[in-house]
């Protein structure tokens, strides 16, 4: 990956979280690069902070202290509006849940976010249908949540997280709710499109066997990055 200038550069981040007269440190002096094309796998144990770092380098959330640069971008100076803007246009989401419309196809899913940006139609169902084909589900283009399994489920959600060509995308345990073999599969998945598509990914797991596909990961350990 040569000289390339980082996708993703995180400095001294610190999270902290109040309850009531407690403070529970969430992260503490997080710092990390992201190439492009690289997929970063961030493991570790429940409670460790991995959901909190992902949040603050997609800007679903703000830190404490300490900066995120996403693809030229800094997250952590923008306001609400440009944060819209980047989750729109810059990062893709991937979540456990899968998040699905559930009136509307699996076609219809992948295609949300760029009726957001107002893609003219023929743009968008030629993306739609290049997305499906490549998670493997053309056949279930017109098939709603409810008649897809759990694997085709997380399927439709990763071809929608890339529907607007994001630079990074982020998944937060995306094989949580998905048996071992079918977790696989998405983490495969996920591989080959880190590579077709050259975004950059990073993965919150705590599967031993899925942090395997990762070109490095980062530990976390009550909040803090432990050493490599």
């Amino acid at each position: 990956m040569g000289t390339e200038e980082p996708l993703v550069a995180v400095e001294g981040l610190r999270r902290v979280y109040r309850s009531g007269p407690k403070e529970i440190v969430a992260l503490r002096e997080v710092s990390f690069e992201a190439a492009p094309g690289e997929l970063v796998a961030v493991r570790g144990r429940s409670g460790s902070g991995k959901t909190t770092l992902l949040n603050l380098v997609g800007g679903l959330d703000r830190p404490d202290a300490g900066r995120v640069t996403v693809a030229g971008h800094e997250v952590t100076a923008l306001p609400e509006e440009g944060l819209l803007e980047l989750r729109r246009d810059v990062v893709g989401f991937v979540f456990q849940s899968f998040g699905l419309i559930p009136v509307l196809s699996a076609a219809e899913n992948v295609g949300v976010p760029m009726r957001l940006c107002r893609t003219p139609v023929a743009a968008r169902e030629e993306r739609v249908r290049v997305l499906l084909s490549l998670v493997g589900l053309t056949e279930h283009a017109g098939q709603r949540p409810y008649e897809l399994s759990g694997g085709q489920r997380q399927r439709v959600a990763v071809a929608r997280a890339l529907a607007n060509r994001p630079r990074l995308l982020i998944a937060d345990e995306p094989t949580g709710q998905l048996d071992s073999q079918t977790g696989r599969q998405i983490m495969r998945l996920i591989r080959a499109l880190v590579r077709s598509e050259g975004v950059t990914a990073l993965v919150a797991t705590h599967d031993p066997a899925l942090i395997t596909l990762a070109d490095r990961v980062l530990e976390l350990r009550d909040g803090v990055l432990a050493p490599a």
